[in-house]
């Protein structure tokens, strides 16, 4: 994941994604992380992760394509750090895609990327 200013890297992160990253989230459970525009909305300290900030998923795009499959879009997308006394484990645990459709760091990362990024800081998730 790169994190930019000014259309500039200022930082790159190695994150963990859903358990079946490739190709864009339909619905809930099929453990995809969304492709797409969004929005960094709200920092969350209380989480069974150890910090987090909300992704706005789903948007009026994706809302809009889980009608027409039928099925619900799913929700509660989070960049976060390891489960709540998981820290340890990071450095095995960030080599493989284990979320149900978040975006996971290290503890000590996601805690610099909440100090460097604000809410309501405009994010696009791509392959």
């Amino acid at each position: 994941m790169y994190l930019l200013s000014g259309g500039k890297i200022v930082k790159e992160y190695h994150v963990a994604l859903g358990a079946n990253p490739k190709g864009p989230k339909e619905q809930e459970g099929d453990e995809r992380t969304p492709e797409g525009e969004y929005t960094l909305d709200y920092k969350k300290e209380d989480s069974s992760f150890y910090r987090a900030m909300h992704i706005n998923y789903p948007n009026q795009q994706d809302i809009a394509h889980a009608e027409e499959l039928g099925v619900s879009p799913g929700g509660f997308i989070m960049v976060h750090g390891q489960r709540n006394w998981l820290g340890w484990i990071s450095p095995i645990s960030q080599r493989f895609n284990w979320t149900n459709g978040c975006i996971a760091l290290t503890n000590d990362e996601i805690d610099e990327f909440m100090e460097l990024v604000n809410v309501g800081t405009k994010i696009e998730i791509k392959w």
